[in-house]
C-alpha cells in the first residue's frame, strides 16, 4: 500500500495529539495555536462542510486564500475526502479564475470575503465559500451535520492536488500531484533538513506554492513537528517573528533573503538552526545572511514536478555557489543532449528519475503529448542547464533558454549575471538576450541599482571580468524586477527592442 497524505496526518494525530501543529501569525499581530488533535478536529468539521456544498471523492476544491488556518484545513480536509485542490493566488483575477475553472471543474470555491464579487463575477453558479483573512474560527466552512466519515480512505494514486507552474518562462502548466506525491515530499524533506518532533518550522511563503507546502507543512506534518505560519512575508518584521515564536527552521528564496539583507535589524534570542533557500545570492551575502540568522543556509533545487528537492547542500560547510549534491531517496544526474551522462565540468541539462504519481508528479493536466515529450527513456527533463564538479556538487548554468549562443559561443545568462551583481551598486539583475544582426544574439542587463553607479561603470567591471562574448551589449536600468508571487524572475517579460546603433 502506498503511503498518501491523508495517512501522513492521521499517524501524527495519534502520535502527537496534545503537542503544538500550527501557530497562527494574523494580519493584526493576534496569535492562535492549535495542538494536532484541536486542529483535527477542525479539518473534520471543514471536510464535512466541503461535503455539504457538493465535494466528492475524485472532485476538486479551487482555493484562492492567503496564508491562514482556513487554507491548511481546507487541504487536509480535502485530501481526506479523497478529493484534490487547486491551489490559486489569492490575487486572482476574474479572467484568470474562468481559465482555472474550465481546466479543473471545480465542485466549490473557497476565497477571502473581500474577493467573493471576483470568485462570481467567473462563474456566478458555482458554490463560493468565503472566509475573512484573519478568520480563526471558520464558522463559514464548517459543516452543520453531515456524516461524511463513511467516505473511503484515499490511496496513494489519488490525485490530491493541481498545481499550476510559476510560469516564469512561458504558460503555466498543470502538474497533477497526488498523494503518495505529498507523503513522499515530507519523508524526503524532513529527513533532509534532520527535523525532529521538538522543532518548528517558519513559514513565510505563500500556501498556494509547492514550497511552503512541500518543504515545511509536508515535512513537518512527517514528523509530528510543529508550523508558524506567518499572514505575509515581511522582511522588516522576519527576525522578529522568528523569535517571537521560537522557529528552528525556515525556508526562503534569495530574493526575500536580500530583503530581509536591506530591511533587518540582528534580533537577540534567534534559535534558527536550519534554512533552506533556492536560487542564486552573492558570496557576500550569502556571509552576511547567515550571520544575520546564526546558520548557515543550504542552497537546494527542486520544482514543483520533481516533488522534493531532488539536489541540497551538505550540513557541514554548505557551498552558495553550488546547488548541491544527490538528496536521499530522490535520483539524479545531468545527461548530454544525446541521453549520456555528462563528464566533469562539461555541461549538461539536470534530469531526474523515479515513478510518476509516487516519486516525481503523475502527469501534466489533460495533456499526455507534453507529458511524454517531458520525460527521455524514463528521465524527467527538467530544462535546466548544470554541470558537476570534481567534488560532486552540481552548479547551475541556467535554462536552457538561458544559455545564448553568442556568435557561435555559448553565454550562460546567469554567469553574467552572478558578475554583475558583485557589483557594491547592484541590488538585482537579469541577464537576456537581444537580437543582433552581426552576432545573433548578444546578452542585454536589467539592473536594479543599490547605489549610484552608471552604466559605464558597470560595462567596464564586465569588461574586466567576462570574455568578450559574454559582456553586456547595454544596461536597461530598472525600478523593479517582473517577479512571480515567491520571487523568481519572470524573464520572458523582459524584451528589450532591438538595437542596431
Amino acid at each position: 500500500m502506498k503511503l498518501t497524505l491523508d495517512l501522513r496526518w492521521r499517524q501524527a494525530v495519534a502520535a502527537r495529539p496534545d503537542s503544538p501543529f500550527l501557530i497562527f501569525e494574523g494580519p493584526d499581530g493576534a496569535v492562535s495555536t492549535w495542538t494536532y488533535a484541536e486542529f483535527d478536529d477542525l479539518v473534520s468539521e471543514v471536510a464535512g462542510g466541503l461535503v455539504e456544498q457538493g465535494l466528492r471523492r475524485g472532485s476538486s476544491v479551487h482555493l484562492a486564500l492567503s496564508n491562514g488556518p482556513a487554507f491548511i484545513a481546507c487541504w487536509i480536509a480535502t485530501a481526506r475526502l479523497g478529493a484534490w485542490i487547486v491551489p490559486a493566488d489569492p490575487e486572482v483575477t476574474s479572467h484568470e479564475l474562468r481559465s482555472q475553472f474550465a481546466r479543473t471543474r471545480p465542485a466549490v470555491g473557497v476565497c477571502s470575503t473581500a474577493r467573493r464579487d471576483v470568485y462570481l463575477a467567473a462563474d456566478p453558479e458555482m458554490p463560493v465559500l468565503c472566509v475573512d483573512d484573519a478568520d480563526v474560527v471558520l464558522d463559514g466552512l464548517r459543516a452543520g451535520s453531515p456524516d461524511w466519515t463513511l467516505h473511503e480512505v484515499p490511496n496513494g494514486e489519488d490525485r490530491a492536488a493541481l498545481m499550476f507552474t510559476s510560469g516564469t518562462t512561458s504558460a503555466p502548466k498543470g502538474v497533477v500531484i497526488t498523494q503518495a506525491n505529498y507523503a513522499f515530499a515530507g519523508d524526503v524533506m524532513s529527513a533532509a533538513a534532520s527535523l525532529t518532533p521538538d522543532d518548528r518550522q517558519f513559514v513565510v511563503l505563500p500556501l498556494f506554492h509547492a514550497n511552503a507546502q512541500y518543504y515545511s507543512f509536508a515535512a513537518a506534518i512527517s514528523v509530528g513537528a510543529s508550523v508558524a505560519l506567518m499572514h505575509r512575508f515581511s522582511a522588516s518584521q522576519f527576525l522578529e517573528q522568528a523569535a517571537r515564536h521560537a522557529v528552528t527552521h525556515a525556508s526562503l528564496f534569495a530574493a526575500p533573503m536580500r530583503m530581509i539583507l536591506a530591511r533587518a535589524n540582528p534580533v537577540p534570542g534567534l534559535r534558527l538552526r536550519h534554512c533552506w533557500y533556492a536560487q542564486n545570492l552573492t558570496s557576500a551575502q550569502y556571509v552576511d545572511f547567515a550571520e544575520l540568522v546564526g546558520c548557515s543556509p543550504r542552497q537546494l533545487y527542486g520544482m514543483t514536478e520533481t516533488i522534493p528537492a531532488v539536489l541540497s547542500n551538505r550540513v557541514l560547510s554548505p557551498d552558495p555557489m553550488a546547488l548541491g549534491e544527490q538528496t536521499l531517496g530522490c535520483v539524479v544526474e545531468v545527461q548530454t543532449e544525446n541521453g549520456t551522462q555528462a563528464g566533469p565540468g562539461e555541461v549538461g541539462e539536470l534530469v531526474v528519475g523515479g515513478v510518476r504519481g509516487e516519486t516525481l508528479f503523475a502527469e501534466y493536466l489533460d495533456d499526455p503529448r507534453t507529458t511524454e515529450e517531458s520525460f527521455r527513456n524514463g528521465w524527467f527533463l527538467t530544462g535546466d542547464l548544470a554541470a558537476r564538479r570534481p567534488d560532486g556538487l552540481i552548479t547551475f548554468v541556467g535554462r536552457r533558454g538561458d544559455v545564448l549562443k553568442v556568435a557561435g559561443e555559448n553565454v550562460s545568462v546567469v554567469e553574467v549575471e552572478t558578475v554583475l551583481a558583485e557589483h557594491p551598486s547592484v541590488l538585482e539583475v537579469a541577464v537576456v538576450g537581444e537580437a543582433d544582426p552581426i552576432r545573433d544574439v548578444v546578452p542585454v542587463a536589467h539592473v536594479v541599482r543599490a547605489g549610484d553607479v552608471d552604466a559605464d561603470e558597470l560595462l567596464a567591471w564586465c569588461a574586466e571580468r567576462l570574455a568578450k562574448s559574454k559582456r553586456p551589449r547595454r544596461i536597461i536600468w530598472a525600478e523593479s524586477l517582473p517577479r512571480t508571487s515567491v520571487g523568481k524572475i519572470r524573464r520572458f517579460e523582459l524584451n528589450p527592442p532591438r538595437n542596431d546603433n
